[in-house]
C-alpha cells in the first residue's frame, strides 16, 4: 500500500553498496549455506558493491546459527536480521527493504528454487530498459502441475485482468527494484504476491517489466504453501482491488452502495405509498414492506460506514511508521 515519501523513502549514501539483496528465510536449515555460497559465486560477476541481507522469520531450528556461520568472510558483507518471532514472509520482506542501503533492491527465496546467477542478468535488463521493477517469470517452474502451476496460472490471469499489471508469473520472488520506488511501498499481511500491483500504485506501470528466469525444484525440507493458498489470494485480491481504486477516497466505495440500496428502497415505498394511500390496498403483512425497511437501514449503514472509512484514511496518510514486525537482533559482518 503506497506511503507518502516522506515517510519511507531513504536515499542512499554515498558509502552504501549498489545493491542490496534481501532473502526471508524461515526454517531453511539445510538451504541457507548453499544459498548463501551460490551467491557468493553468482554475484563474482557483478562490478559493483553489494550486500546479502537474510531475515530470519523467527526459524526453530539451526537456521540463524548456520548462516552466522558466514559473517566476516572476506568479499561477503553479510547482515542477518532476526525477527522476534514469526510474522510471515510479507513482513520479513518488509523488514529486508527497510534495511537495505543499495541503490537497487533484489529480493528471492531461501529454498534454493530462485537461481542467484540471474541477478546480474536482471539488474541490467532493468537499467537497459528504464524500469523501475523487473519480475522474474520462471517459464519452465518445477513446481506440482496441480497443487502448484494451475492454481498459479489462474490466480495470475486474475490479478493481471483486476488490477491491470499484465505479468505471467506475479508469485515469483525473484524481483529487482529501484529503492527510491520500492520504499514508498509498505507491504501488509500477505500482499507480497501483489507488489507490482502496490508498485503501479507509485509509478506507471509502463516502468514495470518481467524477464524469464531459471527455477529449480525445491532440494531440502517442504514448501510453506499448500492448495489453502489459494483462497487467501482471492481474499487478498478483493483487497488489493479495493485499495488500488478506492484507497484515498472508501467513502466513494460505501457511500455508492448505500445510496444505490436508498434509491430502491424508495422505489418500494412509493410503491406502497400508491397501494395504500391511492388503491387502498393493506401493505402490512406485505414481505416487500420488510424488505424496504431493511434496504432503508442498509443504506444508512453503508453511508455511515463510508464516512467512519473517510476519517480513518486521513488518519492512515497522516502517520504510518509503524512497522508490521518487531526486530529481535541484528547481525553483521563487522561485530566478528
Amino acid at each position: 500500500m503506497p506511503t507518502p515519501t516522506a515517510l519511507r523513502s531513504e536515499i542512499p549514501t554515498s558509502t552504501a553498496p549498489e545493491l542490496s539483496l534481501v532473502v526471508p528465510i524461515f526454517n531453511e536449515q539445510e538451504s541457507v549455506c548453499p544459498l548463501i555460497e551460490r551467491v557468493l559465486d553468482a554475484m563474482t560477476s557483478y562490478p559493483g558493491a553489494w550486500e546479502l541481507i537474510l531475515v530470519d522469520d523467527g526459524s526453530t531450528d539451526a537456521t540463524i546459527v548456520n548462516a552466522k556461520s558466514y559473517l566476516g568472510r572476506d568479499g561477503l558483507d553479510l547482515k542477518i536480521v532476526a525477527l522476534q518471532r514469526n510474522f510471515g514472509q510479507t513482513a520479513a520482506m518488509q523488514a529486508g527493504i527497510d534495511t537495505a542501503r543499495g541503490r537497487l533492491i533484489a529480493t528471492l527465496d531461501g529454498d534454493l528454487q530462485n537461481d542467484p546467477k540471474d541477478i546480474p542478468m536482471l539488474v541490467a535488463e532493468l537499467e537497459r530498459r528504464e524500469l523501475d521493477l523487473l519480475v522474474g517469470w520462471r517459464k519452465n517452474r518445477q513446481d506440482g502441475l496441480m497443487l502448484r502451476k494451475i492454481p498459479s496460472w489462474i490466480a495470475n490471469r486474475l490479478i493481471g485482468r483486476i488490477t491491470g499489471v499484465r505479468l505471467h508469473d506475479y508469485g515469483c520472488s525473484l524481483k529487482i527494484y529501484r529503492t527510491s520506488v520500492i520504499k514508498q511501498v509498505k507491504l501488509m499481511g500477505e500482499m507480497h504476491r501483489f507488489i507490482p500491483a502496490w508498485v503501479a500504485g507509485v509509478v506507471p506501470s509502463s516502468r514495470i517489466g518481467e524477464m524469464a528466469v531459471t527455477h529449480h525444484a525445491r532440494q531440502f525440507g517442504t514448501s510453506k504453501y499448500g492448495i489453502s493458498r489459494t483462497f487467501r489470494v482471492i481474499l487478498d485480491l478483493l483487497s488489493v482491488m479495493f485499495f488500488m481504486r478506492y484507497r484515498a477516497r472508501p467513502g466513494h466505495f460505501f457511500g455508492s452502495l448505500g445510496l444505490g440500496l436508498g434509491a430502491l428502497a424508495v422505489v418500494i415505498m412509493a410503491y406502497l405509498f400508491i397501494e395504500k394511500f391511492i388503491l387502498g390496498n393493506d401493505i402490512g403483512t406485505r414481505p416487500l414492506l420488510m424488505v424496504c425497511v431493511v434496504l432503508s437501514l442498509s443504506s444508512l449503514q453503508f453511508i455511515t460506514t463510508g464516512i467512519l472509512a473517510e476519517m480513518i484514511a486521513r488518519l492512515y496518510y497522516r502517520d504510518d511508521r509503524t512497522p508490521n514486525y518487531i526486530v529481535s537482533k541484528t547481525f553483521t559482518s563487522d561485530e566478528t
